[in-house]
């Protein structure tokens, strides 16, 4: 894999100041079911309520199949732009593109290689492959094609040069067979402009079963500023992330960002829920989205660990609103907010 001849500034963090919000509208599909049927709705409800909380903050598009456009109209409101294209699915932060600041005051969008989280059977990637580039044309960006198969929730930055990586989503044979770290660090400075990656050695239990990212790192563990990681730790120790998250944390501790400074880590306590009807779950609040003056949280109908993570992650982003909005249903097919959300951010040289 040979580096991209690319001209960025940088990928700014999630909490620089945003332009716009994109998301996927859910199609009828083998995980969200079919038309009509009572989990294709709770889908939709579920997405609709995180793009109704972010429309009070930041403008929000959300792409729809042609033929979902008017139920889409018709749920979402005359505050949510709807455009129409052909989508597999709904997560937009994976198959859409990557928005960084590029020179002459524009927006670059990074279209990496979307293969269905590594060609999974039951995945389906046709229209979700083209995703970026439809994103990239309507929002008026020229467009970096990587050789990267990579998703969104798959890395993070902390806007001064540190990116976080998973060894088994990048290095995943049935994504990037012939990549190294070398390699993939090569080509995603080159994509985001950042010089320095921590690994971590994979994610949580459930990501790894049938429907999983197999190690997306959005759920585990985020930048808040630069130096500060927010950590996801399960404390009871019959569930598997409890070691997990152990591991995690040794792995953190260790590292420096790009400034050879070491990370300053934050624990966030997942929920109190362990398991669901398929196993041990993933609830995580580490799977937030940071909108313009917003930190639109998963909620898990725990009350009280829903009001830790508020309060820690209040303090985590000073001077914005935490909104808490139900979660469960988003993650009982795959995923949380932050998956379903992607930042396009102001041009380089416009004022806040």
């Amino acid at each position: 894999m040979e580096q991209s001849a690319v001209n960025y500034v940088s990928m700014p963090p999630e909490w620089a100041p945003h332009e716009r919000t994109w998301m996927s509208f859910p199609p009828p599909n083998d995980t969200f079911g079919a038309e009509g049927s009572a989990t294709l709705r709770r889908a939709r409800i579920a997405w609709t309520a995180v793009a109704n909380t972010i429309a009070r903050y930041e403008p929000v598009t959300v792409v729809a199949s042609s033929n979902d456009a008017a139920t889409a109209a018709e749920m979402l409101g005359s505050d949510i732009e709807i455009l129409e294209a052909p989508l597999d699915d709904a997560w937009m932060r994976d198959s859409g593109p990557t928005f960084v600041h590029g020179t002459d005051d524009q927006l670059v969008a990074v279209n990496w290689i979307f293969n269905g989280w590594g060609a999974q059977s039951w995945a389906a990637w046709e229209h979700d492959a083209q995703l970026g580039h439809f994103v990239s044309e309507q929002a008026g960006t020229p467009t970096s094609d990587s050789p990267l198969v990579n998703e969104g929730g798959a890395f993070h930055v902390d806007g001064k040069g540190t990116v976080l990586l998973t060894d088994t989503v990048q290095l995943d044979p049935d994504r990037n067979p012939n990549a190294t770290k070398a390699s993939v660090e090569n080509e995603i400075h080159a994509q985001l402009g950042t010089n320095h990656a921590v690994w971590l050695p994979r994610g949580l239990t459930r990501d790894y079963d049938g429907f999983g990212t197999r190690g997306h790192v959005d759920i585990v563990a985020s930048f808040t500023e630069p130096g500060s990681v927010l950590l996801h730790r399960q404390d009871n120790p019959d569930h598997p992330d409890h070691e997990v998250s152990k591991q995690l944390r040794h792995t953190l501790e260790q590292a420096v960002d790009a400034q050879g400074q070491p990370l300053k880590i934050i624990d966030v306590p997942a929920p109190s829920i362990l398991q669901d009807d398929e196993g041990w779950v993933d609830y995580s609040y580490i799977n937030h989205y940071v909108a313009n003056d917003v930190v639109v949280l998963c909620a898990f109908d725990d009350p009280d660990a829903d009001a830790r993570a508020a309060d820690i992650l209040a303090e985590a982003y000073p001077g914005r609103t935490i909104e808490l909005v139900e979660a469960r249903d988003i993650f009982a097919f795959g995923g949380g907010i932050h998956c379903i959300t992607q930042q396009q951010p102001q041009r380089p040289g416009k004022p806040d």
